[in-house]
């Protein structure tokens, strides 16, 4: 019984999926950790906390795959790893102790909103896009990273003496993976992160597929500290047996929404698909070469082999190729929901609000902006925040239940037209994955906020998959992409059925309610 297994590291949990060969879910573990919030705007996370989870359902998954495989008389062999991961999120460690030396700064993260401010307002903004495919943003790690070294005394003589190392959180599973955390094994571990990471950091150059030394001058960050980048799909080493009870390849890895177009078997230029995680993040294949952005999307690696890309991943079929993604970020998707569950209250279970949306034909022209960390694409406000309008004295907690949907949706269906717009192609259907793809009315929301079909597949742990497949490809547990493609199946298609002037007449009230919520934080 051959299994590939894959760590999917989130926001707010972490979960172990293995696969087996005909790409099915033959076991599944998750753990949710702790969030911090110390200051309001900030969020952190404990990186002993995302480590111990991780290792936790990763050690329960091959327990269950073990007792599976001996109740068949069999063994339970694993092929390798695949790793996908919250990305921008920043962690700094000892590289003597494989300690953190602090919190991690999470993707949400709006700490640094204001010095990105100062350097856009220096004409910085535009070099930084050429270079990187990225909006000048708290969102990315560089400035976090910065932040650490200035803000923690001793910190930044410390790195530039080579003491310490930085990561996204692939780049801290990988340590510890391979041998971080036990100091008999430390100096096995490996510091690496792959392509599709390191384009997410403001420090990496989308053309020459390198840090850029410009880039690293500008945010003051010490080249000792960074990461090798490595590709997506190849063995990068092992897993240390003290860790996880055999030595396992490591062999696939890549940000959790490239993960998940992977996953969705986007292989072609103009296939796209949306992840409603925690955010919502819609990427669309472009193909071998970046196509810059003129409505504030992001340029983004979308996965990269030995070289670039293996040839059966790329319509150009050069095995020296990366393959790129526009995309669009939208910062609170599920969390949404969260919020009307934790912050609210008005739900005990996130698995209540369909219900209690449905409980009401519309939202009576209420609108919620959960610009709670600021707006993502195509707005890019980063003293936005969160704002809910149109209330009247016979507004309940199901209208707000289903503005909360709709709000995911509309936000969804902004970054679709930019994306439209800056890829010339009009998307004939939407691919959705992510835990909230399950609720059958935000679904044909969406559709008819869309105006296309939106599909559902059959395997929707599409970012634990696409985390699988780089690493199957990579050990031959796989042949090729097409093989994963052929694979690929709808369990359900969600058809517009709100007229054209509906539809543009919700989409107007929201605009409106979108500026409401803008520029809200003076400082």
């Amino acid at each position: 019984m051959d299994y590939i297994l894959a760590l999917d590291q989130g926001t707010t949990s972490s979960r172990a999926v293995l696969f087996d060969r005909a790409g099915q879910v033959a076991a599944l573990a998750q753990q949710e950790f702790a969030q911090l919030f110390p200051q309001p705007g900030w969020v952190e996370h404990d990186p002993r906390a995302i480590w111990r989870t991780q290792r936790d359902v990763a050690l329960q998954v091959l327990l269950q795959a073990q007792q599976l495989a001996a109740s068949h008389d069999g063994p339970a062999r694993f092929a390798g790893i695949g790793i996908a991961n919250q990305r921008e999120t920043t962690v700094l460690w000892d590289r003597k102790t494989g300690e953190p030396v602090a919190n991690a700064i999470v993707w949400q993260d709006r700490r640094t909103a204001a010095q990105c401010d100062v350097l856009r307002s220096q004409g910085l903004g535009t070099m930084i896009q050429a270079k990187t495919g990225l909006m000048l943003d708290a969102y990315f790690s560089a400035t976090k990273l910065q932040w650490l070294l200035d803000h923690t005394p001793g910190l930044r003589a410390r790195a530039e003496a080579g003491e310490l190392a930085f990561g996204t959180v692939d780049s801290w599973l990988i340590w510890n993976l391979t041998g971080g955390a036990d100091a008999n094994t430390r100096a096995r571990a490996i510091h690496v992160t792959d392509a599709s990471n390191a384009s997410r950091t403001l420090l990496f150059n989308l053309h020459t597929m390198q840090w850029d030394d410009e880039l690293l001058a500008l945010f003051d960050i010490p080249r000792a500290v960074l990461p090798r980048v490595v590709s997506s799909s190849e063995v990068l080493g092992y897993s240390h047996p003290s860790v996880l009870g055999r030595a396992i390849p490591i062999a696939g890895v890549a940000g959790d929404q490239q993960a998940a177009t992977f996953g969705q078997g986007c292989f072609e230029p103009g296939m796209a698909k949306n992840t409603y995680g925690t955010g919502c993040f819609m990427l669309m294949n472009v193909g071998c070469q970046a196509v810059p952005s003129a409505n504030r999307l992001l340029s983004t690696v979308a996965w990269a082999g030995p070289g670039g890309v293996p040839a059966a991943l790329t319509a150009s079929r050069d095995p020296g190729a990366t393959c790129y993604a526009l995309e669009g970020s939208v910062f609170m998707g599920g969390a949404t929901v969260q919020w009307l569950r934790d912050g609210l209250q008005i739900i005990s279970h996130a698995n209540e609000v369909e219900a209690l949306a449905a409980s009401v034909a519309d939202t009576g022209d209420v609108y919620l902006v959960p610009a709670f960390a600021g707006l993502g694409a195509p707005h890019w406000d980063g003293f936005a925040r969160g704002t809910l309008v149109g209330m009247t004295r016979g507004t309940t907690r199901a209208h707000i239940a289903r503005a909360a949907l709709k709000s995911i949706a509309l936000q969804v269906a902004d970054v679709f037209e930019a994306m439209a717009a800056d890829s010339g192609i009009v998307l004939q259907e939407l691919r959705v994955d992510g835990g909230a793809c399950r609720n059958n009315l935000l679904m044909q929301m969406q559709a008819d906020l869309l105006g296309v079909p939106v599909l559902r597949p059959r395997v929707t742990e599409t970012t634990a998959l696409g985390a699988a497949c780089l690493a199957g490809l990579a050990t031959g547990f796989w042949r090729d992409a097409s093989e994963i493609s052929e694979r690929w199946a709808v369990d359900a298609r969600f058809v517009p059925i709100m007229s054209n002037d509906a539809r543009l007449t919700i989409l107007e009230r929201w605009r409106k309610a979108v500026q409401r919520s803008r520029a809200w934080v003076d400082n």
